[in-house]
């Protein structure tokens, strides 16, 4: 059971990072205006040194860094979604993992050559890690504004391609622009690290690991190697799991017993095991990403973005290697690189790697991953200072305006398209990952409208489940929206939480015996709150059944086998609530609202009609 709000962590991920996109915006503009207005102010501001001392050992760095080393959470989130779709989203098929990386790779080292090329001999050359990475909130934030009628791949498609840039980045940070490496601290970062990888065995405590990871960012520090780094590892060795439903019912029973005996020590266990329900990816994305994207990133580029701008700094900007480098490296070489790599990719595997979309959305994303912000401005602060890091930062910002407008050129010229080609274009004919374990079987299972349709929706349910008695009306709306859609139900009834659910589905597919399912299905779900036995005989009645061959069947409890297939089918497709929507096998996370479930059905018979 679960309320028609929820949302996955790549949805609720997505979310974030596009709203955090507007506070980014803001920061960087505010950035602007007080370095113009009060330069002088600004300065001194972000150069106040800080200390935190512990008797005679202290770190004392300027405020400008303190808010850098924030940026260690920003990894840390990284980390996590990376190590989330690895787990449990697009890359649990490892093939998928392929594509991705060569075209991050290739996006990256194309970038880097063009910089490389333009700067030759003008003694900034050190300064082509700014030229690399793709701001993953600005991306997303852009592609929701030019981004209609996009295919829904194309942002996991971006944000893949952003995992493997941060990934890379960090390397790139670690290796090439930490200072003089000291190993005794070094040791002792890689120890703290090596104790959490142990501790994933049996320690379930979260303040254990935070502990860990300050000693490991100090340890970091001192070593010489940029501390950013410790967030992204700590997110890769954060596991991600499904909520089981073995957990979910253990979690039920606890809250009874607190029910029945409300003590202190019957709150811990109910605490424990509802938390024990959820992976610790999951709740620490919660908790931190909202605190990245709408406080150290946006804070990050208000330390950072802050530049005098004058006429003759701009024409100075424009003719300077540094700034046409990396102008031209994330506006040309990002989209050329991605798309040209994931060409050659296709060709070289002879079609067994695909695109997850079409070419006209690859090539808008590549436009998309040409914006350049976080990471750029933080390897320009390590690689340049004075008068090359404002014309560093000149280009960086100039990749926003630029990127937006060819990102709407690509998405401009794919409207202009003939409807079939468009589709075409947007889609591609890559195969879709399916997430229902069991396909649907037209002998065994209960379908609702036409048995060729090219659409199908697969709804996991309980009779007594509430959120399941407010989606019918919406199934049904779909139904009648869409004439080329067939329904289908499965049973997943509750019995932990909902008493009646059990005989409710076993009343259905006695009726399914005389021909009467969907007859029974209609009633009980209209009729929630009647479903005890003598509910279940009237309602027998009610739909014209012949009583006494539905009280036998439901003595010998004849749909119990039935019921059980669908509830093992459940477990195989990691469903642990109702009501779970599948959409042409695929999993549909979020609301199940008309206008959600519409765009989804509508999405999935557009592709359909692609690669069929």
């Amino acid at each position: 059971m679960r309320g028609s709000g929820s949302r996955s962590p790549l949805r609720a991920f997505l979310r974030t990072e596009t709203g955090g996109a507007a506070a980014l915006v803001a920061a960087a503009y505010a950035a602007l205006v007080w370095a113009n207005a009060a330069p002088s102010v600004y300065t001194s501001v972000w150069d106040t040194r800080l200390s935190v001392r512990f008797g005679t050992y202290g770190i004392s760095l300027g405020l400008r860094a303190w808010v850098s080393g924030l940026m260690t959470l920003f990894f840390f989130v990284v980390g996590l979604e990376a190590r989330r779709e690895f787990d449990m989203g697009e890359l649990r098929e490892r093939k998928r993992l392929a594509l991705p990386l060569v075209a991050g790779l290739s996006g990256m080292l194309v970038p880097i050559a063009l910089y490389l090329a333009i700067n030759a001999g003008h003694g900034s050359e050190q300064g082509w890690g700014a030229a690399m990475s793709t701001d993953t909130a600005f991306a997303l934030g852009v592609l929701a504004v030019v981004g209609r009628g996009m295919p829904p791949g194309l942002r996991v498609f971006i944000l893949l391609l952003s995992v493997v840039d941060d990934l890379l980045a960090l390397g790139v940070i670690a290796s090439v622009y930490s200072g003089r490496i000291t190993v005794p601290p070094l040791i002792v970062a890689i120890g703290a690290l090596a104790l959490v990888l142990l501790g994933r065995l049996g320690v379930r405590h979260g303040s254990v690991y935070a502990l860990l990871g300050v000693v490991a960012w100090v340890a970091l520090l001192e070593s010489g190697v940029d501390p950013v780094v410790i967030g992204l590892a700590l997110g890769l060795l954060t596991y991600a799991y499904p909520a089981s439903r073995a957990d979910l019912e253990h979690a039920s029973g606890l809250f009874r017993l607190f029910r029945e005996q409300p003590t202190p020590e019957l709150e811990r266990s109910v605490r424990a095991g509802i938390a024990s329900t959820i992976s610790p990816n999951d709740r620490l994305q919660r908790i931190y990403h909202p605190w990245t994207s709408y406080t150290v990133v946006p804070l990050f580029a208000l330390a950072n973005s802050g530049i005098e701008i004058t006429g003759g700094q701009l024409a100075r900007a424009f003719t300077s290697p540094v700034t046409l480098g990396i102008l031209i490296a994330y506006v040309v070489g990002k989209p050329l690189g991605i798309v040209g790599a994931c060409a050659l990719a296709t060709l070289a595997s002879r079609g067994r790697l695909r695109l997850p979309v079409g070419w006209g959305a690859a090539t808008a994303g590549g436009a998309l991953c040409g914006i350049g912000f976080t990471v750029s401005l933080l390897i320009a602060t390590l690689a340049f200072h004075g008068a090359r890091l404002a014309e560093a930062k000149l280009g960086i910002l100039a990749t926003l305006v630029c990127s937006f407008l060819t990102a709407r050129l690509v998405t401009a010229a794919i409207d202009l398209l003939p409807p079939p080609l468009r589709l075409r274009v947007l889609f591609g004919k890559a195969e879709t990952i399916v997430d229902l374990a069991v396909p649907v079987d037209p002998d065994r299972d209960h379908i609702r409208g036409p048995h060729q349709a090219p659409v199908t929706v697969v709804e996991y349910g309980d009779y007594e489940c509430p959120y399941c008695g407010q989606a019918e009306p919406v199934v049904r709306e779909l139904l009648a929206d869409f004439g080329d859609v067939r329904y289908v139900w499965r049973h997943l009834p509750l019995t932990d939480v909902h008493i009646h659910a059990q005989l409710a589905a076993e009343a259905s597919e006695a009726a399914a015996r005389q021909g009467r399912f969907w007859d029974m299905h209609d009633l009980l779900l209209s009729h929630q709150e009647a479903l005890r036995i003598e509910d279940l005989h009237a309602h027998a009645a009610a739909v014209g059944l012949d009583t006494e061959r539905f009280e036998r069947d439901m003595r010998a409890h004849t749909g119990a086998v039935r019921i059980a297939e669908h509830v093992d089918s459940a477990d195989l497709s990691s469903v642990a609530g109702t009501p779970t929507f599948f959409i042409n096998g695929r999993r549909h996370h979020g609301a199940y609202d008309l206008t959600s479930l519409t765009a989804a059905v509508r999405a999935a018979r557009e592709r359909a009609s692609v690669t069929a």
